[in-house]
This record gives C-alpha cells, structure tokens and sequence, in this order.
C-alpha cells in the first residue's frame, strides 16, 4: 500500500495563496489516481480535486473551481494542489489520498491516505 505525506499547509489571509504537496512511496506512483479531500472543523470529509495518470484528466469541487489547480510529478511522485484566492470557508485539514485504475472523476474508492496537513485562512 503506498505511503502519502502532506506539507506546505499554513495560516493565509484571506486572498492568498498556499501550494499543497503530497509526496508518495511504496507504489508504482505514475499508475496511481490522486486527489485531494478537505474535512472542516464539525463537517464530513469532501473531495477537492484529483488528477489521472498521465495528468490531463483533472476534476474539481464546484467551490474550487478556478481557483485551485491539480498536478502532479510522476518523476518525484509528488501530488500538488496550487490553491489560489483563498477564502476562510476553504480551513479544513487537507488530506492527500490515492486509488488505482483511471476514474479519476469519481470520488469513491481511494484507499490510501495521508495524515493531513491544516491551511487555515483568515479574514
């Protein structure tokens, strides 16, 4: 099973900008689905964003969208989140999580996950 590592999680203003990453071992990486979940203080767990293999298929969270952008380096099996305009209902932890097979747009099925990594924004 692989392993997930989040960092780059922190305090920002509102507007800001944060850039996640999520390094990976233990897996053939470059066959791997990654995404990205958020979980807020009192709220369920939701889905951001995940990334196909090859890193042309993208999917996004409706609040996300156009604002955060996915990708991926199979070289150094790291997972990005580039979070930009961010918005105090975007605090949550942000948990990195990996699934096999090529459905990146569903948001079942990920078996794999990191420990987190807290982004707090202020207003």
């Amino acid at each position: 099973q692989v392993q997930l590592v989040e960092s780059g999680g922190g305090l920002v203003q509102a507007g800001g900008s944060l850039r996640l990453s999520c390094a990976a071992s233990g897996g053939t990486f470059r066959y791997l689905v990654m995404g990205w979940f958020r979980q807020a203080p009192g709220k369920e767990r939701e889905f951001v964003s995940a990334i196909g293999w090859g890193g042309l298929g993208t999917h996004y969270a409706d609040s996300v969208k156009d604002r955060f952008t996915i990708s991926r380096d199979n070289a150094k099996s790291t997972v990005y989140l580039q979070m930009n305009s961010l918005k105090p209902e975007d605090t949550a932890v942000y948990y990195c999580a990996a699934k096999a097979g090529t459905a990146y747009n569903d948001f079942r099925g990920y078996v794999s996950w990191g420990q987190g990594t807290q982004v707090t924004v202020s207003s």
